[in-house]
């Protein structure tokens, strides 16, 4: 996989202030929403996230005027570094490749479950996003199958319903949730 632009990357970009101290604060707000709506959900305050980029409530607003803007850009973050990942893995054997992109991705899952709420399935952010992740992972997932990794009798949609659905649960910590995921791989896994 070639370094290519993904729909959401234009998103990101667009959004990201160009100072460096601006563009600081708003790395840094990204990072403590991210965080703040994994251990709390869509719920989690905007106090609690300024607090935690180490910056004021006005810079939060100056960068992420509503509530939504913030969830978008968060979402849009997770989607870009999902892309970015995958163009990461490329060079990797391609059953290796497809799970270090999916171990990522059920990462994301975490932060989008907080924010989708917010998110209207048919929204510009979201579809740009889907797209996105589906660019981004599809051919990870194609190429194990041609190498004879991958079960054939699946498509990407498949696999990603797959790990939505187990990452759906809560775990009791990180490596049950490795363990799980590693089960329903193998259900993944060509039979050999």
């Amino acid at each position: 996989m070639t370094a290519r632009s993904f729909p959401v990357s234009e998103v990101v970009a667009a959004q990201r202030p160009h100072r460096k101290d601006a563009a600081r604060n708003f790395d840094a707000l990204l990072a403590a929403a991210r965080e703040a709506f994994a251990e709390h959900g869509a719920e989690a305050s905007l106090e609690d996230i300024a607090r935690r980029a180490g910056v004021g409530i006005a810079t939060l607003y100056r960068n992420f005027p509503t509530r939504r803007a913030l969830f978008e850009s968060v979402y849009a973050d997770e989607v870009n570094e999902l892309c970015r990942v995958a163009t990461e893995v490329d060079g990797l054997e391609p059953w290796e490749a497809l799970t270090a992109w999916l171990d990522r991705f059920a990462g994301y899952l975490v932060t989008k479950r907080a924010v989708r709420e917010a998110l209207e399935d048919e929204s510009e952010i979201f579809l740009a996003c889907r797209d996105s992740m589906y660019a981004a992972g599809g051919p990870l997932f194609e190429r194990a199958q041609r190498a004879g990794a991958a079960r054939a009798d699946m498509d990407f949609g498949d696999l990603v319903r797959l790990i939505a659905g187990v990452t759906a649960t809560s775990f009791v910590d990180d490596a049950q949730r490795d363990r799980v995921l590693a089960i329903a791989l193998d259900g993944v896994r060509a039979a050999r």
